[in-house]
């Protein structure tokens, strides 16, 4: 009894399923011709209203930059251009201003410098990825993120 109910019912909804038809228009669809090669590709209704404009201003903090991250940048800009590209990110950490160089590539450490210029630690890179282990918590404790410079080539 059960096996005929299910028969019924799966005849049923291949029956009905199959005889609707969907067909999908849009607005600015061109009519049909009927010609084999025809381009069924409507032409646009409207001319694009807004235009693009550069944005010009840098997209990272010029200011106030320590002598020593300024030659830090000069040095980048006279080596190989490096993929992916160099960036300094400026952050607050543990009260003070640090800022922190990504590496050129792969297993690399990336470094974190203190506002003097004096290597604090690795925070990430390395073989395991997570650098030297002297400043573990950085990711999770800076704050205030602003790009400093990154490489333009």
């Amino acid at each position: 009894m059960r096996i005929s109910l299910l028969l019924a019912a799966a005849a049923f909804l291949t029956t009905t399923a199959c005889q609707r038809t969907v067909a999908v228009t849009t607005p600015t669809d061109a009519p049909q011709t009927g010609l084999a090669g025809s381009v069924s590709t409507p032409a646009p209704t409207s001319a694009n209203t807004i235009e693009p404009a550069p944005n010009n201003a840098p997209a990272f903090d010029t200011q106030k930059r320590p002598k020593w991250l300024e030659d830090r940048i000069q040095a980048h800009l006279k080596e190989k251009k490096a993929n992916p590209p160099v960036h300094i990110y400026s952050y607050q950490y543990n009260g003070a201003t640090v800022y922190f160089e990504t590496s050129p590539c792969c297993d690399q450490y990336t470094n974190l410098y203190a506002a003097d210029g004096q290597v604090l630690c690795h925070p990430d890179g390395g073989l395991t990825g997570r650098g030297d282990g002297k400043c573990a918590d950085f990711s999770k404790n800076r704050t205030e993120e602003k790009l400093v410079w990154q490489d333009p080539r």
